[in-house]
């Protein structure tokens, strides 16, 4: 497993990636600024500036087994693709009653109730994506969720997000936020 990696996405008046839109899905939203700048990965905590920041790490990929490791390691595509001109910032947090499940009751939760995984690999190369963790650095949300894809497959993104928030997983966010960006 690669060592963990840290990021910030840092939102402001200037950033690679301007934000469209921003909606509390859940909770409450964030401060809406013109544009967006991921940075990373960092070596050093990222610089003061901008709106708000939210930073997140790789991390291992948590509640999966080997064959769906297989699976999105087969048919993930990169990050930064040219044509991936769209992308989302979700980031979301996590109700208590959802940290006091044991690991095994969280992953029956996430897959076996609600099939997480397998929704998202539906939607695989089209729609590239990265989980950043952030509850262990003490930030507002636990993850942060990347999405990168081109123009037309907006609507399959559309359906990604539809079908993960009606699955009984949703039950356990108390904060979304839906930030759609474009370049």
């Amino acid at each position: 497993m690669p060592a963990p990696l840290q990021f910030a996405f840092r939102a402001g008046p200037s950033g690679t990636w301007r934000i469209d839109s921003i909606k509390a899905v859940t909770g409450e939203s964030l401060a809406a600024p013109a544009a967006l700048e991921v940075i990373g990965p960092l070596t050093v905590p990222p610089e003061a500036g901008g709106d708000w920041t939210l930073r997140g790490v790789t991390s291992n990929t948590r509640y999966t087994n080997r064959s769906e490791v297989e699976q999105l390691e087969a048919t993930q595509e990169g990050l930064g693709r040219p044509q991936a001109t769209r992308a989302a910032l979700i980031p979301i947090r996590k109700s208590e009653a959802w940290w006091s499940l044991a690991q095994d009751e969280r992953r029956a939760v996430l897959e076996e109730t609600s099939h997480h995984i397998a929704i998202g690999l539906e939607y695989l190369p089209a729609i590239a994506r990265r989980l950043y963790h952030s509850r262990e650095l003490g930030e507002p949300f636990d993850f942060l969720t990347w999405f990168e894809f081109a123009p037309e497959h907006a609507a399959s993104f559309e359906r990604l997000v539809s079908r993960l928030r009606e699955s009984a997983e949703w039950r356990y966010v108390d904060r979304e936020v839906d930030i759609r960006l474009s370049r």
